[in-house]
């Protein structure tokens, strides 16, 4: 994903990423910004995460970003409302609504062991 505001060549892998405009994708990946971005946290990853891919996304316009810790069994929901990302957290027990599409819920219980 290419993206941030102050560098275009910004470029950054998400574990999961959901583009809507097929006129985004080359032979080469996603050019521009994905609509979701899922990343599964570990503890070496949490605070980059949570804070240098954060701003990378909003600044890129990723529409919604979601961070998923397994370990903590907690979804942070971040989505982007009149520029700025708006968050929202949630635990596995939760079922979440994807911000993107009015009718699409991920249901973390199913998930549990």
């Amino acid at each position: 994903m290419c993206g941030s505001a102050d560098n275009d060549k910004t470029i950054v892998e998400p574990d999961i990423s959901v583009i809507c405009d097929p006129n985004k994708l080359t032979d080469r990946g996603c050019t521009g910004a994905p609509d979701w971005i899922i990343e599964i946290i570990s503890p070496g990853t949490a605070s980059y995460d949570h804070i240098r891919k954060l701003n990378l996304y909003a600044d890129a316009g990723v529409r919604e970003y979601w961070i998923v810790d397994p370990m903590e069994k907690s979804v942070y929901v971040y989505f982007l409302e009149q520029e700025r990302f708006r968050v929202v957290s949630y635990t596995f027990q939760d079922s979440i609504n994807v911000n993107i599409y009015e009718d699409l819920w991920i249901d973390f219980k199913e998930f549990e062991e």
